[in-house]
């Protein structure tokens, strides 16, 4: 895998802020950029496409970005971003919710309502995992409660989870397309493993039993058992030993109901696979059936209603889409 480079040294004065704003938005989305020091504007940016997300690796320091309510109407490819400081300070302020993260920290924001971030004159090394919403655990309720905050990433799972994320811009040179698929589930499953465990460990804290800890305990039940064509509401109450309607009120709260939300699951899982290059020999009808979908004709449905294709159409245009990546202005440069 090729991963795009930019690095102001090896530019002109003249061109290194138009060049560096260009490939923020690359990298993450259109900002707003201000250099504190515009004269002497340093840094370096590698964007490293990761399945239907990437990572990107940012450094620098004395530069401040606004993502305005004018930009998100311009343009808004849907992205939550979990940025993971390995090195100095950034701060990220969303929602009105404001965070300085230091080294070992990951803050969160979402690209379609507007952020502020900025760095000092320390300079700073950020990973940044960025992909589109759908494919995240959790309602948009739950991800906005994290955006401007943080979380610690230096022991347990959240330790783990930085360290793959090195690894990953470490050895990045080294992947085929199929291990870079792989390797964005497993980042996002890494993710949602830290966010259940410090939002889980939060609610039971501040709510007992409260409905947000219930949620978490519901949505992980869910995933491990989407393979089952029989899981409904009913069920799912039944195995936690609440009502149906107490269920369908708890994912009300957070923008939901309990089939949309297993619907949604299901096929999230199944397109995951499908786009997969390494599982192209195996028949749609199979990857259907693994994620609780045993009736072809019923999977077929509910996938063109979801992506608004067939499966086929959509196996064979993520093809398309793989062969046809990598395309970049000519101001950037490539590495293996």
């Amino acid at each position: 895998m090729r991963a795009i480079v930019v690095d102001t040294a090896e530019l002109a004065e003249r061109e290194r802020a138009d060049v560096w704003v260009e490939t923020m938005a690359m990298a993450q989305v259109t900002q707003r950029v201000r250099f504190l020091d515009r004269a002497t504007v340093q840094g370096r940016i590698e964007v490293l496409p990761l399945g239907a997300g990437q990572i990107s690796v940012l450094s620098h320091a004395a530069v401040e970005a606004q993502r305005t309510p004018r930009l998100v109407r311009q343009s808004d490819p849907e992205m939550y971003h979990a940025a993971l400081v390995t090195s100095g300070e950034v701060g990220i302020e969303q929602f009105r919710q404001s965070t300085l993260l230091r080294q070992g920290d990951v803050g969160f924001f979402d690209s379609s309502h507007s952020f502020d971030t900025f760095t000092g004159e320390i300079p700073t090394r950020t990973l940044i995992l960025q992909f589109p919403k759908r494919l995240l655990w959790g309602g948009e309720k739950t991800f906005k409660g994290l955006c401007g905050r943080s979380l610690p990433a230096t022991e347990g799972i959240g330790r783990i989870f930085a360290t793959f994320m090195d690894e990953v811009a470490d050895q990045y040179g080294t992947l085929t397309p199929q291990d870079a698929t792989v390797l964005q589930d497993t980042a996002l499953d890494l993710l949602t493993g830290l966010l259940r465990h410090h939002l889980g460990r939060d609610s039971a804290a501040s709510h007992g039993s409260g409905t947000e800890a219930m949620y978490l305990r519901i949505t992980a039940y869910i995933g491990e058992h989407l393979h089952e064509p029989g899981l409904a509401p009913e069920e799912i109450a039944r195995a936690h030993s609440i009502s149906v309607r107490y269920l369908h009120r708890i994912f009300q709260q957070n923008g939901t109901t309990p089939r949309a939300f297993v619907r949604r699951q299901r096929l999230d899982h199944c397109r995951r696979d499908l786009a997969d290059p390494a599982l192209r020999a195996v028949p749609i009808r199979t990857i259907a059936a693994r994620w609780g979908y045993p009736q072809a004709d019923a999977f077929s449905r509910a996938f063109r209603s979801h992506t608004g294709m067939s499966p086929r159409e959509y196996r064979a245009g993520r093809s398309v889409s793989e062969s046809g990546r990598g395309k970049t202005p000519s101001e950037h440069r490539e590495r293996d």
